[in-house]
């Protein structure tokens, strides 16, 4: 008979410092001091330090961004048996987020983490400002600076330059003055037969930044302005573009200056050579795929469909294999939004009926062409010039044709201006434009975002909700009509909103200037908060749409690319929270 054999297993653990009863486990928890939070200035320098039990064979390695930290000429790791400390000097903001150290000894690894906010100065202005002369004044609009200092911009200073000033140096520049809570600002009182050239300086609690670049060269005459094609067109109430077909872009039009520049294309002011009287805009859209050809080519199409006052025209195109030319109108008052906050414009409620009644003309003709633009925000509503009040709606790149007969469903949209539908995958209508329309509305007449969250979600889980309110005080000088107007357009479901065609015969809308409400004074405090904000998301947007998507790209359309939807820059300026 075999002999049975019993075996034993013995499990041996290296000893203990101090209690000989703690597991190993135990052993794990042996960081005693947490690296803290800290705040350096620019130019400054930070100490990280961890404190630890000296375990016997402790390495220690600090990251950032997941990456190891090594020594360089400006961070220095020293560690002891007990302690490591991170140095870093001549701070920059590249230096700034989150450290993680992690200590390793044979029992197991801890982690531990800092952040360290760097402030300073703000860069400057981003561009060259824009300026629109006027017969004895300049307006002036800029864009933020791409990086703030770490706080909070608290102002911009402009400066301007005289030349054909005995008194004056021509490199020599005066503090006209300093603004807060707006992008553009009109000198007055400037003399004729002088040129002017202006900058624009940032400012925070930390100091001013240096100067941005200086605008072009204006001169102040005592003869009045030729009329460019937009002022024609508030005069006769129609668009005057108007160029013959055919022929090359470059051979055809000369390029006067560079007016923006995007991801996929430039935009230019042009002038053709046979009608040098008459300015033009035109976008070269880079179209290397060929889904971004027949998008921009679907595009083209609307444009042509659509001959309305209100919305921007289409003068011509040009195709070649690499790119894709687009002559419009060339429209020089800017953003709606940014001419109702200018210095020398007082908004009342009748402004207001007078925008929105354009609005809901360009839209309304829009819809009855089976066209929904899908991208109606503050952005897409300019100026004829910068004294007009006749508006255009621009931007058809995500523009659709509607079959009544097939439904469609998208996924994309600025979040703050999207309907519950499109958040649901849901089909979209015409109806789908009237709910942005009722948030522009709304954010005209307050200078707040009605369904701004802190985050996307925060943000959509509002709008399915139609969750708004009136409460706060910029609506108590809001007339109840333009409440119940922006109600009937804030519908959770499609079908019940208002038309564009029943918003013109509404109650709100139908008033006349001689009607009380007309002198309604609507303050544009928070309105200006919302721009800048707005300026710095589309800056942010830049930067991080691919890192952020909110939903899938339709097709391949680089314009349809969808827009993220960030925080405001503080507490204050926030719709909620």
């Amino acid at each position: 008979i075999p002999t049975t054999r019993t075996y034993t297993s013995l499990l041996v653990l290296p000893a203990i410092r101090g209690n000989s009863s703690s597991s190993s486990l135990a052993a794990r928890s042996c960081i005693l001091t947490r690296p803290e939070d800290c705040t350096a200035l620019i130019g400054g320098h930070v100490r990280l330090s961890v404190r630890y039990e000296p375990f016997p064979g402790t390495k220690v390695i600090w990251y950032k961004a997941c990456h190891p930290i090594v020594d360089s000429s400006n961070v220095t790791i020293r560690t002891t048996s007990q302690q490591s400390t991170l140095y870093i000097t001549d701070i920059s903001a590249d230096d700034s987020g989150k450290y993680t150290v992690e200590v390793m000894n044979d029992y197991g690894v801890e982690a531990a983490a800092a952040s360290v906010a760097v402030e300073g100065p703000p860069e400057p202005p981003s561009a060259q400002p824009s300026v629109s002369l006027g017969p004895d004044r300049v307006a002036v609009a800029w864009c933020g600076p791409p990086y703030d200092g770490g706080c909070m911009i608290t102002g911009f200073i402009i400066e301007m330059q005289t030349i054909g000033d005995e008194n004056c140096d021509e490199d020599s520049w005066q503090q006209v003055t300093r603004v807060v809570d707006s992008l553009a600002y009109t000198v007055k009182n400037l003399q004729p037969e002088r040129q002017y050239r202006f900058r624009v300086r940032a400012e925070n609690i930390h100091g001013r930044s240096a100067p941005g670049q200086a605008s072009e060269l204006v001169q102040i005459t005592n003869t009045p302005q030729r009329s460019t094609s937009s002022d024609a067109s508030d005069r006769f109430g129609q668009a005057t573009v108007s160029v013959q077909s055919g022929g090359d872009f470059k051979s055809r039009f000369e390029i006067i200056e560079e007016l923006g520049k995007g991801r996929f294309g430039i935009v230019y002011k042009v002038q053709e050579r046979c009608q040098p009287e008459q300015l033009l805009a035109a976008k070269v859209i880079k179209c290397i795929k060929s889904q971004d050809r027949q998008k921009v080519l679907e595009e083209i199409s609307i444009m042509r469909a659509l001959q309305h006052p209100k919305l921007l025209q289409l003068a011509a195109s040009f195709e070649s294999p690499r790119e894709i030319v687009m002559v419009m109108e060339y429209i020089t008052g800017g953003e709606l939004f940014e001419r109702v906050v200018a210095d020398d414009f007082t908004l009342t409620e009748m402004d207001c009926i007078l925008f929105l009644r354009q609005v809901c003309d360009g839209v309304a003709y829009m819809h009855g062409q089976s066209v929904v633009h899908l991208d109606l925000k503050p952005e897409n509503i300019m100026c004829h010039t910068r004294t007009s009040h006749q508006i255009k709606i621009i931007d058809f790149g995500l523009a659709q044709r509607l079959d009544t007969k097939a439904p469609v469903r998208v996924l994309f949209g600025t979040p703050e201006f999207i309907p519950p539908e499109i958040i649901s995958y849901e089909p979209i209508g015409f109806q789908s434009d009237m709910w942005s329309v009722g948030v522009i509305c709304y954010v005209l007449l307050s200078g707040l975002s009605p369904f701004m969250g802190d985050t996307d979600v925060e943000t959509f889980s509002n709008i399915t909700r139609a969750d708004y309110d009136y409460d706060d005080e910029a609506f108590d000088c809001v007339s109840q009509e333009a409440k119940d107007f922006i109600s009937q357009l804030l519908v959770h479901r499609k079908e019940d909103r208002l038309t564009a065609q029943q918003c013109l015969e509404s109650k709100w809308l139908s008033q006349r200037p001689d009607d009380s409400l007309s002198n309604n004074k609507i303050c544009t405090d928070k309105l200006k908060k919302f721009i800048i904000r707005r300026k710095w998301q589309q800056r942010s947007r830049e930067g991080a749409v691919e890192a952020h998507p909110v939903y899938p790209a339709k097709a391949s359309h680089p314009r349809c690319v969808p827009c993220p939807a960030l925080r405001c820059l503080s507490d204050p300026l926030r719709r909620r929270g």
